[in-house]
């Protein structure tokens, strides 16, 4: 159960993260729709060639190449150190890389060539052997006679016919270099020199003179365009982002043509130890996002955020950062409009490193919280249980204590004042004792008492019995006296067989409603008969209260109650009966004058073999109260005798549920 507390916890932790990647989401969009509303009337900056920006769908016979932008210098020497990244394209046996840097580009070209033939410097207007063919707006040759320093040349013919060689260009020089596989040409010319446009054909010469062309040009078409980032769009880009944030502006055609900024950059002050961020990754952790898609071709972006930008709408998506990573992407796409058409599109990057490292933040403050209150909660209820275990063991060890090895019961027992179930529990414990304590007393007492009733009447027919052994003549004195002893000996025996005989009865009576005010008028007129030296008198039962219950075993309490209040009453005295209802009770009270009780006898009077009386003369075993006590108990009532206020005499109380 107090597990609870932690799990609570981590999904309100879940819902916090899913709150903060959406809010981080939505920011991020609203980012990609200002930078793209800056480029809105600026579709130069994307276009910087005017050809290409007015051309429907890149229309053109062969692929574009795509250049990136170096941060570094870069060393022509033909070696492919400061290259690093994949290949661009690849073209038959060619693998070809470039980059553009302060105004000039610079081409790395691979080729696979088992066997590489030389140009002839023999000749000195035609070209040879293995070479290359550069166009732009205008053919350029590169060919050498051996590995080192390359130029281009003019080519004044194209592919197809001969290949006669004009004038030298300065401006588009490299390195020839040969190669473990065949060979590789890394060249430098300024971007100026290429007027948006760029192609290259590798013609590979066999040992036959057999000429085969890879590249991406075809007979006497233009050349394809030139991909490459705009060094103003750059300058327009870059502030936008930062260490978080990358942002990416892509053509109609998808090529990215501006890149800035680092989505997987760590933020600073944010960072959680690796160890911590596994595990709460681990618990936090949701269905992993999908990697992003990747595109088919180097430069360009991919995706379906990028398609819908590119169709008009704003999308927002999530994605793996890394693969097998915890760290998540978070992509918004946003269209660039010009004069109603789509012309790019702006991607916005964001890692959501810094707001996990919130969540992780919350999480650890929330475990460390959860901790110290299970913690807290755990030893309370440890303490709280030994506290119980502790009284439970005192319970027990008292109830074991409280009868002695002699099967005793002490009178000792630990009383509780505490108001709970245990404390509840020691005091019935203790009441229970004390009723079987009471009880074994009066066990203990009855033969006593059953003793002291039946010696009385023995002793008479004992001694009636001598008397006349030894003296017939008296006996006319002796016999009667025998037989009231004999009486009086079948008199007590018979009282104690009818208290039995009441107690087994009294589930056999059925408990029916009956209008107790009605059996008490009908009882007052027959005490008045039955007792005529009393003055019995009847209050309170001119209206019919209804009580469920049996009228005849309530009758026979009344006759006990009324025998009781003649016999200690004088003669012409009065006897009151009365009826009145409570909220709660129905009580009938019968008041005679006479003998106060005495203080102890007042709880004791309905016991069995308990009496108050002094004379001796007529049987009185104290069974007539005992058998009221357990007709009230049948009727789940209640019996109580009380002085009167007055102290001249005693009232009966019977006490019915209403």
């Amino acid at each position: 159960m107090l597990l609870t507390l932690p799990w609570a916890g981590c999904q309100f932790v879940r819902e916090m993260e899913s709150a903060l990647e959406h809010g981080q989401a939505q920011s991020l969009r609203a980012s990609a729709r200002a930078v793209a509303t800056v480029l809105m009337d600026r579709p130069e900056l994307i276009y910087p060639n005017t050809e290409r920006r007015l051309a429907e769908n890149n229309a053109q016979p062969g692929p574009s190449l795509y250049a990136t932008t170096s941060s570094a210098p870069i060393i022509v020497d033909g070696y492919d150190d400061g290259w690093d990244g994949p290949d661009h394209l690849q073209f038959g046996p060619i693998r070809y890389r470039s980059r553009t840097r302060d105004g000039r580009l610079y081409l790395l070209l691979q080729i696979t060539d088992h066997e590489v033939i030389y140009h002839d410097p023999k000749l000195l207007d035609r070209v040879s052997g293995d070479r290359l063919l550069l166009r732009t707006d205008r053919d350029y040759i590169i060919s050498t006679a051996a590995p080192g320093p390359v130029q281009a040349r003019l080519l004044n013919s194209r592919i197809g016919g001969p290949d006669l060689m004009g004038n030298w260009e300065s401006r588009i020089r490299g390195h020839w270099q040969d190669t473990q596989d065949g060979f590789s040409i890394e060249l430098e010319m300024p971007l100026s020199a290429l007027h948006g446009r760029l192609g290259f054909s590798l013609i590979n010469v066999d040992g036959d003179g057999n000429e085969t062309h890879f590249g991406n040009l075809e007979s006497n078409r233009p050349a394809p365009w030139l991909i490459y980032p705009p060094r103003a769009l750059q300058a327009l880009v870059t502030p936008f982002s930062s260490v978080a944030l990358r942002l990416s502006v892509i053509d109609r055609d998808r090529w990215v043509v501006s890149q800035a900024g680092q989505p997987g950059a760590a933020v600073a002050g944010t960072k959680t130890p690796w160890l911590l961020r596994a595990i709460y990754r681990a618990i936090l952790n949701k269905d992993p996002p999908p990697a992003p898609t990747a595109a088919a071709i180097y430069g360009q972006q991919a995706g379906p955020e990028v398609e819908g930008a590119l169709g008009g709408n704003s999308a927002v998506g999530s994605y793996r950062l890394t693969a097998g990573g915890e760290q998540k992407l978070i992509l918004a796409a946003a269209p660039i409009v010009s004069d109603g058409k789509v012309i790019g599109a702006l991607l916005a990057e964001q890692n959501s490193e810094q707001y996990l490292s919130l969540t992780d933040q919350a999480f650890s403050q929330l475990l460390f919280i959860s901790l110290l209150a299970m913690l807290a909660s755990a030893l309370g209820l440890i303490g709280y249980a030994s506290w119980l275990s502790w009284r439970i063991r005192q319970l027990s060890q008292a109830s074991a204590n409280a009868i002695g090895a002699d099967g005793q019961i002490r009178a000792e027992f630990p009383a509780s004042s505490a108001k709970d179930e245990l404390g509840e529990l020691a005091r019935q414990h203790a009441q229970l004792l004390l009723r079987l304590r009471e009880y074994n007393e009066y066990l203990r007492s009855l033969s006593r008492k059953l003793s002291h009733e039946l010696r009385t009447p023995i002793a008479v027919i004992q001694s009636s019995l001598d008397n006349l052994e030894h003296n017939d003549s008296d006996r006319n004195v002796y016999l009667p006296r025998a037989r009231q002893g004999l009486a009086r000996l079948a008199g007590i025996l018979t009282s104690m067989a009818e208290a039995n005989r009441l107690e087994e009865s009294l589930y056999s009576n059925a408990l029916e409603p009956f209008d107790l005010a009605e059996l008490c008028r009908q009882l007052h007129a027959a005490y008045r008969q039955i007792y005529p030296q009393q003055q019995i008198t009847l209050s309170g039962a001119d209206t019919a209260l209804l009580v469920h219950g049996s009228a005849d075993l309530v009758a026979q309490a009344m006759d006990k109650l009324l025998d009781n209040a003649a016999s200690f009453s004088r003669e012409g005295s009065r006897i009151t009966i009365s009826v009145h209802k409570t909220d709660t009770d129905i009580i009938v009270q019968v008041s005679n004058e006479g003998p106060a009780l005495p203080a102890h006898m007042q709880q004791q009077l309905f016991d069995s073999m308990v009496s108050v009386r002094e004379q001796r003369d007529d049987v009185h075993l104290g069974l007539g109260l005992h058998i009221v006590k357990l007709i009230m108990e049948y009727h789940a009532g209640q019996v109580q005798a009380a002085n009167r206020d007055d102290g001249k005499g005693v009232t009966f109380s019977l006490c019915f549920r209403a």
